[in-house]
């Protein structure tokens, strides 16, 4: 059951909810099985039909979350030759809640030898009011196969943003990857100038590690038009991965950008 801590002068606790997710997959020889599915709090997890060889979970909200003072945390580990696929039923929406402490959602990947993880959740909105710290780090085996998702949409239909931070981390055979962290919404600095988001409100990027990339291959630009949005496709030093990454004025618009960027990729390892 998810902690709740109440917001008494006696408490010893921050206010809000702390939970704590388990997904795990493994391969028996023949296919992946999902012998850990560890619901909790906000988090429902819930087993979909296999797609091909590929096991399927879904986390589905079971209350409001992330609120101010939150704690939460999901853990997915994809054993040695594993394929597994770890999305949301709906987009995921940082609010204010009771309190203007700041939640910190917390999402930890493994994917060991062989194996395959694809983590394609639905955005992210930042509401106005709300303060959330979200990170997600990533610990691949060296043969490790990744598509990775994250979209971020800044405030609801003519409302500002809350505060957001999301920090991206990725490590292949222990070394470090990839390393990234963005600010948005006030008070941080320039994130809706022309250096960063200029006027679009959704943010994103997919990340895909596969041993058949070529990581000679060299940058592109998709689609340039300002108003519109525009992504870049970047290769990652010296690595077998791609990182595209877009900005656009809708989540609708910017996803279009992103499986634009990843039918290249695609046909890059075919």
């Amino acid at each position: 059951m998810p902690e709740a801590c109440g917001n008494s002068a006696g408490s010893a606790q921050p206010p809000g909810v702390h939970a704590s997710a388990r997904i795990r997959a493994g391969h028996n020889g023949r296919t992946t099985t999902v012998p850990l599915l560890h619901s909790d709090g906000p988090f429902h997890l819930r087993r979909l039909r296999p797609r091909g060889d590929r096991a399927r979970v879904s986390v589905i909200g079971a209350m409001s979350a992330p609120l101010g003072g939150d704690r939460l945390t999901l853990d997915v580990t994809a054993e040695n030759h594993a394929r597994l696929e770890v999305g949301t039923a709906a987009a995921t929406i940082a609010l204010r809640g009771p309190t203007t402490a700041p939640a910190t959602y917390d999402v930890r990947l493994t994917v060991g030898e062989h194996a395959s993880l694809n983590w394609l959740p639905q955005p992210l909105i930042s509401t106005r009011g709300s303060t959330l710290h979200q990170t997600c780090a990533v610990d691949l085996a060296p043969s490790a196969r990744l598509l990775l998702r994250e979209e971020q949409q800044l405030g609801r239909t003519a409302e500002p943003p809350g505060l957001l931070s999301t920090r991206l981390t990725v490590r292949c055979d222990g070394r470090p990857l990839l390393d990234q962290h963005t600010l948005y919404g006030e008070p941080a600095n320039a994130w809706d100038g022309p250096a960063v988001l200029g006027p679009h409100r959704a943010a994103g990027q997919l990340l895909v590690v596969h041993p058949r990339l070529d990581p000679g291959l060299p940058p592109l630009l998709i689609e340039d038009d300002p108003t519109a949005g525009h992504a870049v496709l970047a290769p990652l030093a010296d690595v077998p991965a791609l990182l595209i990454t877009a900005i656009a004025p809708t989540s609708a618009r910017l996803r279009r950008l992103l499986d634009t960027g990843l039918a290249h990729v695609l046909a890059a390892t075919a």
